[in-house]
């Protein structure tokens, strides 16, 4: 039994005492509940428990490029964040998971190293649409596509015939689609002077990239009726768009990420291609839009795209620096600093990050403190703060655009399927489960 004077419920925030048999909650009772003969009762007194986070946006890149992370210390860095359920991404692995085959060797790699539960996404490329149901019936969450270079070979982007052909498969057997929306015509007229200042990165990625994209993938989906969810929305300018296809019936879903929430074009220094990613961080207003969206619901939840890389490729070239954000380990307190800033309470973090993801990919076992679901927590002292040290950080590579920040909320232990994984900083040996999608 696990107890707290503050515990993060659907019906709201409020002392209780959660009661779990095996891996499951079994009831919510009030604080003062009697225990139940031979139960063990850990009091975590005034900390919040949440129900762990699921990202459904993370590049474990595991095998092939597992100089740059590994589904050891990516899933290391989630359980010490809090993130108890992670869904990675199709690419940035080799080989990339376009095929069953390609699954089954993720999956033989993942399962003797994961800290966390960890599902899966597949891949959509020009020349795999017979390769798609197959996926789906072996269990993947659904389908990545990329409307603009994905910045590796193997994983080439979808034109527009391409993107009709993989969206007209997908909806025959009820899948999902997203998709990384930027339209690489925008980006090919678009001023490409390199460098170290930011302001010319910015300005290689314009809003119109990602605007003329969604709205294209708005139209296809209409076309078939289709599911589609817009990866990492930076771009406030899509707003209206995405609100009216909603209005109009359209089945669409829409995420952004921390970096967006927290971060801003106007203070990434020079040379700092820690704060390079794809669509990029963008101006203040442009922020506060996002916000906006995400308190009425237009934006539907917030993932980290966690996507790191090897430090050699995090040069002061804006140009040929590698386009990623390591947020995993950081992205709850990074949030929590913003969305506390904001007049917003840890259960929109809590709805935004953990409720709407695992609604995103259907895992009915997680995302909520209720009966039934799985007894995954996060226990996080709210008021405490922290300065970011890369050398903390259980990241691979401990490259981040958080680095000197001072944060609001420290995880103090993280709970998966009834057992703490880690606490104060000592893990377990792994105990993830590797998540198929439920049919």
């Amino acid at each position: 039994m696990l107890r707290s004077t503050r515990v993060v419920t659907p019906e709201g925030t409020r002392a209780a005492s959660i009661q779990v048999t095996g891996e499951t909650i079994t009831a919510v009772l009030p604080y003062d509940a009697p225990v139940p003969a031979g139960a063990r009762v850990e009091d975590v007194g005034d900390h919040v428990v949440l129900p762990g986070l699921v990202d459904t946006h993370v590049h474990v890149n595991d095998p092939g490029r597992t100089e740059w992370e590994g589904f050891w210390t990516a899933t290391r860095a989630a359980a010490a964040g809090g993130v108890t359920t992670l869904v990675d991404m199709p690419l940035n692995s080799l080989p990339p998971t376009t095929t069953v085959d390609h699954l089954e060797t993720k999956r033989k790699v993942a399962a003797d190293k994961a800290h966390v539960d960890v599902g899966f996404w597949g891949g959509a490329l020009p020349d795999n649409v017979p390769d798609l149901r197959p996926l789906h019936e072996a269990g993947v969450f659904g389908f990545k596509a990329f409307l603009s270079p994905s910045g590796v070979d193997e994983f080439p982007h979808l034109d527009h015939e391409q993107l009709a052909r993989s969206l007209a498969e997908i909806s025959s057997f009820g899948g999902l689609l997203i998709v990384h929306a930027e339209d690489p015509h925008h980006l090919a007229a678009a001023p490409q002077q390199g460098g170290p200042h930011y302001r010319n990165f910015l300005a290689s990625r314009p809003r119109d990239a990602e605007n003329t994209a969604i709205a294209a993938l708005i139209a296809q989906a209409k076309r078939f009726d289709a599911r589609v969810h817009v990866l990492h929305l930076s771009s406030s300018d899509a707003l209206p768009l995405i609100a009216e296809a909603r209005a109009e019936g359209v089945r669409l879903t829409v995420e952004t990420c921390p970096h967006y929430l927290t971060l801003t074009a106007e203070e990434v220094p020079d040379g700092a291609s820690e704060f390079k990613c794809c669509p990029p961080i963008r101006e203040a207003a442009n922020q506060d839009l996002l916000w906006q969206a995400l308190a009425d619901g237009t934006i539907d939840c917030v993932v980290t795209d966690h996507s790191p890389s090897t430090a050699d490729l995090k040069t002061d070239d804006f140009a040929t620096a590698w386009g990623g954000i390591s947020g995993l380990q950081l992205s709850l307190p990074a949030m929590w600093t913003a969305a506390r800033a904001r007049g917003h309470s840890l259960e929109d973090v809590v709805r935004w990050m953990s409720a709407r993801t695992a609604a995103l990919v259907g895992l009915t076992g997680k995302g909520a403190i209720e009966a039934g679901r799985d007894a995954d927590f996060a226990v996080l002292a709210p008021d405490e703060t922290f300065t970011v040290d890369p050398a903390d950080l259980q990241h691979r590579n401990r490259v981040t655009a958080y680095a000197g920040r001072t944060l609001y909320g420290v995880v103090k232990s993280t709970w998966l399927r009834g057992r703490r994984v880690v606490h104060e900083g000592a893990f377990t040996e792994p105990k993830g489960r590797l998540l198929s999608r439920t049919p």
